[in-house]
């Protein structure tokens, strides 16, 4: 996998999403001809984040949120790197008529499948196109994620969260992407995100383990790969509990994921699940 993955990055984004198109064209075909998929479910070759079921994926999402982040059926949310709606499917069966969702991404064929395929079935659902620049998925733009400006009020939301969105940022994106959560969130409100944590038991792991190596050191963070550097990022630990106390953002609870080799039975998820609380 590690080569594969190697293969897949030096590919640009958007011949990236060529080759997935192509390689699962015969599936999603047989789907669509045999009426397996509902109509807001995107077809295999469409998806551009995550591996294995997408329902189940999002299902198990929403379960994170449910548990860990005190999401509930009347609040206001927003998903930031709202991808091709994994986790706004399962959403829209679980808000109710008071609650409601505004979701954002970088990749416009995502965002326009969403517009597309949900809002018409759930008004209530907004999703917006964000053109910025990520070596990852959009080389399009220079817009920066440091400079950006949420496209919202304060205090609008109850629960913000990033799921595999940090973990392709570098640290001046990720402080900016924390102010602007602190502002956009209500009292009290929550934010739910994923990271890879780098502290001394990850690195201790990480050696003994197959599975990812950061081995590029870069001061506060490290890198998976040099070429692209916003592939994958972890953050030393210290680092990220300065920035999130720099941003008014206290830390509710840390879940440690399996990434770098621990017991997936003690894990909810393969990332570092955070869960901060805007201090009132």
């Amino acid at each position: 996998t590690m080569n594969k993955r190697k293969l897949y990055y030096m590919l640009s984004p958007s011949l990236r999403r060529v080759v997935r198109r192509i390689y699962y064209l015969p599936i999603d075909i047989f789907e669509s001809v045999t009426g397996k998929r509902d109509a807001i479910t995107p077809p295999r070759g469409k998806i551009f984040i995550g591996s294995g079921d997408f329902l189940m994926q999002g299902e198990r999402l929403l379960d994170i949120l449910t548990q860990h982040g005190g999401l509930m059926p009347s609040h206001r949310v927003l998903d930031v790197g709202s991808g091709i709606g994994r986790v706004a499917i399962p959403l829209t069966k679980y808000l109710d008529a008071k609650g409601s969702y505004e979701g954002f991404d970088i990749v416009k064929a995502g965002v326009e499948w969403c517009q597309r395929r949900i809002t018409p079935l759930h008004p209530n659902f907004q999703f917006r196109h964000i053109a910025l620049k990520n070596d990852l998925y959009n080389l399009s733009t220079t817009a920066e994620a440091r400079n950006f400006a949420f496209p919202y009020s304060d205090g609008e939301f109850d629960l913000v969260f990033l799921f595999s969105v940090f973990t392709h940022m570098l640290p001046e994106d990720v402080d900016n992407y924390l102010n602007q959560i602190e502002r956009v969130l209500k009292k009290g409100g929550i934010c739910l995100a994923t990271f890879f944590i780098h502290n001394e038991e990850s690195q201790r792991l990480m050696a003994g383990n197959k599975g990812l190596q950061f081995n590029h050191d870069r001061g506060h963070y490290l890198l998976l790969d040099p070429r692209v550097k916003e592939a994958n990022v972890a953050f030393k630990e210290p680092y990220l509990l300065q920035l999130f106390e720099k941003n008014k953002l206290a830390v509710e609870r840390i879940y440690y994921g399996f990434w770098p080799g621990r017991d997936k039975n003690n894990c909810i998820d393969f990332q570092d699940t955070v869960v901060l609380k805007k201090q009132k």
